[in-house]
């Protein structure tokens, strides 16, 4: 068991060192055996969190993401609905203070079981 945990830990490691020194703006954690998000990441990806648009988190076994994820990675474009209605256990997501698209605003609401906060369009966040 410690041998997959350590291969589980190097694989996320690998995948994050991908994408700082390439510079991509795809993060994808795919098939990593994550439970949660791993904090050491942020520290690791704090001068390029800003560029990543795309963060994949298929098939790991999350339960939450922290409010630390939605405002370290506040410029996600994409928001898979479709994915997340298919999360039984989902009971809420906040995603004020994103730029959603249009796509996202309208279509989510009927598809979803779930509470999901937006802002009005156009809105910002408050300066601290």
């Amino acid at each position: 068991m410690l041998k997959k945990m350590g291969e589980a830990v190097a694989r996320v490691a690998r995948k994050v060192n991908e994408t700082v020194e390439s510079g991509s703006d795809t993060l994808d954690l795919a098939e990593c055996k994550l439970v949660s998000f791993p904090i050491g990441i942020y520290k690791v990806l704090r001068n390029v969190s800003g560029q990543i648009h795309l963060i994949t988190l298929a098939n790991n076994e999350l339960k939450s993401l922290t409010s630390k994820f939605m405002t370290t990675f506040s410029q996600l474009r994409d928001v898979p609905v479709e994915k997340l209605a298919a999360m039984p256990a989902l009971r809420s997501i906040n995603l004020r203070f994103n730029p959603l698209n249009a796509e996202v605003r309208v279509i989510a609401p009927p598809l979803i079981k779930f509470d999901m906060l937006m802002s009005p369009d156009g809105a910002r966040a408050p300066l601290p």
